[in-house]
């Protein structure tokens, strides 16, 4: 079984490898990415690097490794100041359109949340950068929706914080060695069950078994003109997961080949996997090409690794498990009973038990299976998937 260090760098790694691959075909329609290189199977570029994804990524993941469990949201501007907003600008000029929204709030003066308020606050820019959440709280999907919300809280609002607590949630299941079905699962427990992100995420992967068209089907807004909607790139991601049943080359490759937001999409879907099946699920001729950020989207990224990262948390997280430890240990030799709704060391109760989530055995799987992900056992209000020819194509 995967050690912590070997699933937190099979998320993280895992997240770069697919933001790099993912990269070409982003915007595209399956038949359009068919028309240029038939199905992608490998990196169809020379000098594969990862975008906005990769480096956003590092970024939430230096925050956390530098606040922990005590991030708030005016640390997480300030970050934004330090990092980005206030320093000049690489050729990317600070990337998708959420990003944007955000960057031009902040200089303008604007706090949290109302730097989130613009026009892209639905994008799956916090979703792309939620692992490191799910990495830093690993076995505990609650505390990293927790956590991930207060990040999101400076860039985005409504599903696009839906969106990345689903991610950050499910990776930190997959650290704890949690099936593919008990991951989804734990998605699904930290979002509201009537959000579009829920339903589209349920759509997905009960499609899945039927594979990449059933889900891009499914799921896609036909006609949408943009393609960072989080509903849709988060439930494509899971979806992709689903039908390759946590394998990390087929969940990339499946989620690559769906095209719309590509890169991120598979950056997520290799996260997922990454986590599940640790770093050794790589394949090396993928893992190579994957170096140290350009700086591209954020020069103040440039020279920092996903693996650096992954093992900063690591080690953040061993740290704040050692602190409970000693500040447990006294209050169970005295005795003192926690008062309702807080933890044992007198904190929140940030987490369900994730062996509530994780099948007993091939019953309780198939249940698990039939129960949070069953799209049909609730009306699919609001946006719907529309059966026209591009979201056939």
């Amino acid at each position: 079984m995967a050690s912590i260090r070997e699933r937190a760098r099979g998320a993280l790694l895992g997240l770069a490898v697919g933001d790099a691959l993912g990269a070409p075909a982003e915007n595209l329609k399956p038949s359009e990415i068919r028309a240029r290189w038939g199905r992608i199977t490998g990196y169809v570029t020379d000098r594969p690097a990862g975008t906005d994804d990769t480096e956003y990524t590092v970024f939430s993941g230096l925050l956390l490794a530098r606040h922990g469990a005590a991030l708030t949201p005016a640390l997480v501007e300030a970050a934004w100041h330090e990092w980005i907003a206030d320093l000049p600008e690489g050729p990317f000029r600070g990337a998708g359109f959420s990003e944007r929204g955000t960057l031009e709030n902040l200089r303008r003066g604007l706090a949290a949340p109302i730097s989130a308020q613009h026009r892209h606050a639905w994008s799956d820019g916090l979703a792309m950068r939620a692992a490191p959440f799910g990495v830093f709280a690993a076995g505990r999907p609650a505390e990293a929706a927790r956590l991930v919300a207060i990040d999101g809280s400076v860039s985005h609002d409504g599903e696009g914080i839906h969106g990345g607590q689903a991610v950050a949630a499910g990776v930190a299941a997959a650290m704890a060695g949690a099936p593919p079905a008990a991951v989804i699962a734990a998605a699904l427990t930290v979002v509201p069950d009537d959000s579009w992100t829920a339903r589209s995420l349920r759509r997905a992967v009960t499609a899945a078994h039927r594979g990449e068209r059933a889900v891009r089907y499914a799921v896609v807004i036909g006609g949408y003109p943009w393609t960072d909607l989080a509903p849709e790139a988060v439930a494509l991601a899971f979806g992709a997961y689903a039908a390759a049943d946590g394998d990390f080359r087929e969940a990339v490759l499946t989620a690559v080949n769906m095209g719309r937001d590509a890169d991120t999409t598979a950056a997520v879907a290799g996260a997922l996997a990454g986590a599940t099946q640790g770093v050794s699920a790589i394949p090396a001729e993928w893992a190579a090409p994957v170096g140290a950020c350009r700086g591209s989207c954020l020069p103040a990224m440039r020279g920092r690794h996903v693996l650096e990262i992954a093992d900063l948390l690591v080690e953040a997280a061993g740290a704040r498990e050692g602190a409970a430890e000693e500040a447990r240990a006294p209050r169970a030799a005295a005795g003192p009973k926690a008062p309702a709704g807080l933890g044992p060391a007198g904190g929140p109760e940030t987490a369900p038990a994730l062996t509530a989530l994780l099948p007993a055995g091939p019953a309780q799987a198939e249940a698990a299976a039939d129960g949070p992900l069953s799209a049909g056992r609730r009306p699919l209000a609001g946006p719907q998937p529309l059966a026209d020819a591009e979201a056939r194509s």
